[in-house]
């Protein structure tokens, strides 16, 4: 058995695995190049995995963020996190059998907390931010935690739209990228990459559109929110440029939020993060805790370095 295939049933029994790092989900995310992993065992059991998806540039193989994963990085089985005598050798473990890569780029996921043997072995970190609420089940304290401001965005949208989640992946997407042309910026994925994204998520029952649609049909603003067994996640969104105005996308976040409550049943809502100042404030407002997590990455060929600093 390949350690690929050894993952694949890992995942189905593993407590936690994050819904970036599935197998099925990489499977479905991994256009432009492919996806592999390392595991490391004790006493011939897996305890931690490191997947990572791979591309070809030329003579160079590097490792990056797929579309669609927002976290990858290290995951151990709960029982051996947070002890480093037990976290140091399970992470050079899985750091010794890495391929030759030009480069090493992941977002770890919020749950490492230790970076210091990929530290040791040259690897470099930055610190970035998601935001996240906890205790979601408890929705009324979330909702006395909002700020005034959202809730007057709230009201507003209220009295111009309504909610629902019978319009279309197709009708989603358009929305979505109605947002990226708004601001001059060229659509990250295909709608082939974003259609089989998402119908990955949807066979395994693991995502819900949101539409804000006013009185004459018009929909206002989307989003997209997936989950594991953990978290759900403000995944992707998307609005109407003519017609931002009604509040429409303030009162998706609220729905997403409560969905997770109510629906779902789970206690952490992941934004998905953010370093842009407007949208941090959002979060803050909405009262999102600011959580920190590891970009790692490192540069093994000074060639490929100076390919990627000219390309910007």
């Amino acid at each position: 058995m390949t350690e690929k295939a050894s993952y694949r049933d890992f995942c189905r029994t593993a407590p936690d695995v994050p819904v970036f790092a599935q197998d099925w989900y990489l499977d479905a995310c991994a256009a432009g190049g492919d996806w592999d992993v390392v595991l490391a065992r004790d006493s011939g059991r897996i305890v931690a995995a490191l997947p990572f998806f791979y591309k070809q540039r030329g003579p160079f193989r590097y490792a990056t963020m797929p579309p669609f994963v927002k976290m990858l990085g290290p995951y151990l089985l709960p029982e051996f996190r947070g002890i480093l005598k037990k976290e140091h050798p399970i992470y050079s473990e899985l750091i010794a059998q890495l391929p030759a890569f030009a480069a090493f780029k992941q977002n770890f996921y919020p749950t490492c907390t230790n970076w210091l043997p990929f530290y040791w072995e040259k690897f470099q970190q930055t610190t970035y931010y998601t935001y996240r609420l906890h205790q979601v089940q408890q929705l009324k304290h979330i909702e006395a935690g909002i700020n005034r401001n959202i809730r007057r965005n709230l009201q507003k949208a209220r009295e111009q739209v309504r909610v629902v989640h019978d319009f279309s992946a197709e009708q989603f997407y358009q929305l979505n990228k109605m947002s990226f042309d708004r601001q001059g910026l060229p659509m990250p994925y295909s709608w082939e990459q974003f259609r089989r994204h998402d119908q990955a998520l949807a066979q395994a029952e693991a995502r819900q559109f949101f539409f804000a649609v006013d009185a004459q049909g018009r929909i206002h603003s989307a989003a997209y929110l997936i989950w594991d067994r953990q978290t759900a996640y403000y995944h992707l969104s998307g609005d109407d440029p003519a017609l931002r105005e009604s509040g429409a996308g303030i009162l998706l976040i609220w729905e997403a939020i409560r969905y997770t409550s109510e629906v779902l049943g789970l206690d952490c809502f992941d934004f998905e993060g953010s370093m842009l100042p407007a949208v941090e404030r959002i979060r803050v407002q909405f009262g999102a805790v600011q959580t920190p997590y590891f970009f790692v990455w490192k540069t093994n060929s000074r060639l490929f370095g100076l390919l990627e600093k000219l390309k910007g």
